[in-house]
């Protein structure tokens, strides 16, 4: 019977070296998956003794940003034309854009003022903000189309010569 319990503490003994054995392996799997830095560690310089999978973390080109996406609508001209517009450091709001291109267009991508001065010039506004070509072309924002009746090229522009001329699109509240 000793020799029975021997075999049997043996067996044990080997199945608990095993399953130690076992443990450390997936112990050191998930550990060297732990190493590997979260994004608000990926810009920490790495060490001498930083295992490679850091390294290589940390040098693996950012994801890709999926482009953005508008409805095509007053709404989405208007998100659009205002992401851009942060992104060139033109000043304005969705409030200040929306009431000036309903007083001067109603919404209507196509209006155009074929009885005023400019246009009795030759020069009739154009588009959502009213737009006369010379200022389309001296306030026009690279990135977006190059036509005044563009939705989103016709607001930023606007709002580029709206944000020279007054400080901000919000700041105007009457024919600019």
């Amino acid at each position: 019977m000793t020799a029975h319990i021997r075999t049997s503490n043996s067996r044990i003994a080997r199945f608990r070296k095993l399953s130690v054995a076992g443990i450390a392996t997936a112990g050191a799997a998930a550990a060297a998956l732990t190493l590997a830095p979260s994004p608000a560690h990926a810009a920490e310089p790495a060490s001498a003794s930083a295992p490679a999978a850091t390294v290589q973390a940390a040098d693996a080109p950012a994801p890709k940003k999926a482009k953005k996406t508008y409805p095509d609508n007053l709404d989405g001209w208007i998100k659009q034309s205002l992401d851009i517009m942060k992104d060139k450091g033109i000043p304005g709001t969705y409030e200040g854009l929306h009431r000036n291109i309903m007083r001067e267009s109603g919404g209507d991508p196509n209006a155009q003022n074929d009885w005023d001065v400019n246009a009795q010039n030759g020069t009739p506004s154009k588009g959502l903000l009213q737009v006369i070509q010379p200022t389309f072309d001296a306030y026009h924002v690279a990135g977006t189309a190059n036509d005044p009746t563009d939705p989103v090229a016709n607001i930023t522009a606007a709002a580029n010569y709206a944000a020279d001329k007054y400080g901000s699109i919000d700041n105007v509240d009457s024919a600019y």
